[in-house]
């Protein structure tokens, strides 16, 4: 399995979107600074994922989260978690 993920970041609140086939080592990598991207912004909770039975399933959902309506599909998602995380 191939997942897309969402990681937010507890010290600035910045969301980060990526994809990976193994979810707990890819956060793991991302909380010990090991991404150059959000190295300066841990720690990160796992915000939001989905599974993809391939790897370019994965990456095309990436791609599509990143955009304006991605990210607006997100949020009407996640409205709830939202509200309650403030």
């Amino acid at each position: 399995m191939y997942y897309t993920y969402v990681i937010g970041s507890r010290k600035s609140g910045y969301w980060y979107t990526g994809s990976t086939n193994d979810l707990r080592k890819r956060l793991k990598q991302h909380n010990e600074g090991k991404s150059t991207r959000t190295k300066n912004r841990t720690p990160w909770d796992l915000v939001y994922y989905e599974a993809c039975r391939n790897e370019d399933d994965a990456r095309s959902r990436e791609k599509y989260l990143k955009s304006g309506s991605g990210k607006r599909y997100l949020k009407s998602r996640l409205r709830r978690f939202l509200s309650l995380t403030g």
